[in-house]
């Protein structure tokens, strides 16, 4: 009895692993939704290392990439997060003013008429690029560490211009100043967790998951990188996290490192490892993951029954006959 409840162990192994590996059911990945938008910058985000008293000039560009004349203001807004009272996570926001966003108060655009200024408004025509130019001027004494603020290039309406609404959100470009003064890199990677459903807005779908938290307690930004691989149980490896994916973490914030596998299949089971690096500090987790369906979970239960009540009237049935024989 033991040899063969033995035996179905393996088959039912060796099929799950079959089914990883051949990803004969994999279910169909949902591209996401792109916005339409009609105005975008480049570039995303800008390095800058900042010297007491100093002047810095620099450009963007923003293109048109719709049908209209677009009218725009350029403005610098602090770059910062701020925890939640309601769920206690760290939320970006652009108002909020820190010890890290000073840099904001120090950058200006030039207008038209060649005069630097705070918030100059530009207009851009149908497949045009423009070319705004910005500068950051500091002052005679700056904090150690890093400075941070977002420059927007914000659309305008005509009732914008008279009082009413904005209409569109902004593109952005980050930028990330690093002071000559003293630098603290302090971090800290836990709560690493190996998942296999997670939230998808309103419902609970099944995909792998890695999730850990990173917190920056240092006074200079850093990458977090996690990475996610997935093998079968015979060693064939179906995902790893792209090399360029990773978070970005400013001073006083803690922040969710994660990464899903989009392409998970509908049953199958897998070797997983989820790793978190910070500079030259990693912390890594492993662990199987079974994934099956709610259907066929009901039938293998009901097949591993009938298979037990088989078993058990075979061997009572050759009691029975050895009972038999015996009394013959």
């Amino acid at each position: 009895m033991k040899k063969i409840l033995r035996g179905l162990t393996v088959v039912l192994a060796g099929f799950l692993a079959f089914a990883g590996a051949n990803g004969t059911v994999f279910a169909e990945g949902e591209e996401e939704a792109k916005p339409a938008t009609s105005i975008s910058i480049s570039p995303v985000n800008k390095v800058v290392k900042l010297e007491p008293n100093k002047t810095y000039d620099d450009s963007f560009k923003v293109m048109n990439n719709g049908a209209d004349v677009i009218k725009f203001e350029v403005y610098a807004s602090p770059y910062s997060y701020t925890k939640s009272d309601e769920d206690g996570e760290y939320k970006l926001g652009f108002s909020t003013e820190t010890t890290y966003t000073q840099i904001t108060r120090w950058i200006t655009f030039r207008d038209s008429s060649g005069a630097y200024t705070s918030k100059p408004k530009f207009k851009v025509n149908p497949g045009d690029t423009f070319v705004v130019h910005y500068r950051i001027k500091t002052p005679s004494s700056i904090p150690d560490g890093g400075q941070y603020a977002v420059i927007f290039a914000h659309t305008l309406s005509d009732d914008t211009e008279s009082g009413g609404l904005r209409t569109e959100a902004s593109p952005g470009l980050v930028v990330y100043g690093r002071s000559n003064g003293v630098t603290r890199f302090e971090s800290e990677i836990y709560d690493l967790k190996i998942n296999k459903t997670i939230n998808d807005g309103e419902k609970t779908v099944t995909k792998i998951n890695g999730t850990s938290m990173v917190n920056n307690s240092g006074n200079v930004d850093f990458m977090a990188y996690g990475k996610l691989t997935v093998r079968g149980i015979f060693g064939h490896q179906y995902y790893v996290t792209p090399e360029t994916k990773g978070v970005s973490i400013i001073p006083e914030t803690e922040l969710a490192v994660s990464d899903t596998w989009e392409d998970t299949p509908y049953f199958g089971l897998f070797n997983v490892t989820w790793s978190v690096t910070v500079r030259d500090e990693t912390k890594e987790i492993s662990r199987l993951v079974l994934i099956l369906p709610v259907p066929i979970i009901v039938l293998m239960i009901l097949l591993l029954t009938i298979i037990g009540i088989w078993i058990t009237i075979m061997v009572r049935k050759r009691k029975e006959r050895r009972s038999r024989f015996g009394t013959v």
